[in-house]
């Protein structure tokens, strides 16, 4: 069975956590730092909220699937959606481990489909990577953020054995 899911960037972790607790009368599932997430039943949906966003409102929209069958079956769908698909496969984000494939609605608005299948310690690897709350907090509002977020996705992607930054 799938759950729809919604990402949305927010300024302020605890005061939105605080919102969505009580507009949900439950707690979060997951409760991060940066992050929280909460599996809803009714209605089916994985909601989640996370900072670090320059931008504040609707991340993404998705569809979660509880099976890799039911994963291609929405992939076909995306196909079928005549829009550009990109594959991101296996992948680690929003602390967990996923596969999934991205498309842009004609609206702009970006679609994930995937299936999630282990957890993780880190909000993101590769791709997923964003600097940690204390990264952004260097970032002094101009251009430079290039050079910030850059640095930390080299260290995200690194094990430790990099040199190169």
């Amino acid at each position: 069975m799938k759950r729809f899911h919604v990402h949305v960037r927010v300024k302020n972790l605890e005061e939105s956590v605080a919102f969505y607790n009580a507009l949900f009368n439950t707690g979060a599932t997951i409760l991060k730092a940066d992050y929280a997430k909460w599996m809803l039943e009714d209605p089916r949906v994985n909601f989640a909220i996370s900072t670090g966003h320059a931008e504040t409102g609707i991340e993404h929209l998705g569809l979660q699937v509880e099976t890799e069958a039911e994963l291609q079956h929405v992939y076909s769908n995306m196909q079928e959606a005549k829009g550009k698909v990109f594959e991101e496969g296996e992948c680690t984000c929003c602390y967990s481990k996923s596969q999934k494939s991205w498309i842009t609605d004609p609206q702009g608005v970006d679609w994930e489909a995937f299936y999630t299948h282990g957890t993780a310690t880190v909000y993101g690897e590769g791709i997923n990577a964003r600097p940690a709350p204390e990264v952004m907090e260097k970032w002094d509002g101009n251009d430079g953020i290039d050079a910030v977020v850059s640095e930390a996705v080299t260290e995200a992607a690194c094990d430790g054995s990099c040199s190169a930054k």
